[in-house]
């Protein structure tokens, strides 16, 4: 169509609430919408009721369409659509893939605009008490996928737990044990780590525990749901952290 155009909007870390004004009106401008796993559907009450929402989600190796196959959708979409909007959860362009679809659209021609998101990097240790720099503790932080395309751990997680900053990985968790051992070559074993699950919305959880002590928390994870994992002096801020340090010191010397 004339004057088409595809918008990626980021659809934030989980909670319905913290997508973008920006966002919303995208959603309520949309003719159709292309959204993914990680979207939270009540988002899509935004939009109009005759406007198609497909998923092309991907989720531990179930893919309803290849990454070509979502590309091709857009571009495909713009010829009998004025306003597509590509729905991405957190960020697109933070392990979102969303700049391998802006680059397909662009060598189109097809028009496009983006409405960043907040990425769950940020918003989810947050939303736990958990700040990713604080002074006198550290000086940065790494954001690190924990899958590879591959399927491997990013080597970059030897760099960062080379430096005091706090890591967070994202899609690592079934990596877990490769993550923690490798840091542990560099990073003492009593440093805290989570790993929180279903981010910012009502059935967050989250686990607590140190590097050493890692395979206590294997078995607690539920690998069907979405989950970030962060280490580093950092997580000790979390209201419940020390009261666990003290139980686990209590159970070893019992």
């Amino acid at each position: 169509m004339k004057n088409s155009k595809v918008i990626l909007v980021g659809a934030g870390p989980g909670d319905k609430d913290l997508i973008t004004l920006k966002g919303i009106k995208a959603i309520m401008a949309a003719d159709i919408i292309f959204y993914d796993a990680l979207v939270n559907p009540e988002l899509l009450e935004y939009a109009s009721s005759n406007t198609p929402c497909i998923y092309v989600g991907k989720r531990r190796d179930k893919k309803r369409y290849s990454q070509e196959e979502i590309n091709s959708l857009l571009a495909d979409a713009t010829k009998t659509h004025h306003t597509v909007v590509r729905l991405k959860g957190g960020d697109p362009f933070v392990f979102g893939r969303g700049s391998e679809e802006l680059n397909h659209l662009d060598n189109l021609g097809i028009s496009t605009e983006i409405i960043p998101g907040i990425s769950s990097a940020l918003a989810v240790p947050a939303n736990q008490g958990i700040p990713l720099t604080k002074r006198g503790l550290n000086e940065s932080f790494s954001v690190i996928t924990g899958t590879t395309s591959k399927g491997t751990v990013s080597k970059d997680l030897k760099y960062a737990a080379m430096s005091s900053a706090t890591i967070v990985l994202l899609m690592g968790l079934k990596n877990l044990a490769v993550i923690m051992k490798e840091t542990a070559r560099y990073r003492d074993h009593s440093t805290p780590f989570a790993v929180i699950q279903n981010g910012t919305r009502p059935d967050e959880s989250i686990h607590l525990d140190t590097i050493g002590n890692f395979e206590s928390v294997i078995d607690l994870i539920d690998y069907s749901k979405p989950g970030i994992i962060v280490i580093g002096e950092t997580v000790s801020e979390h209201p419940a952290f020390f009261e666990e340090e003290i139980q686990r010191v209590l159970q070893a010397v019992l």
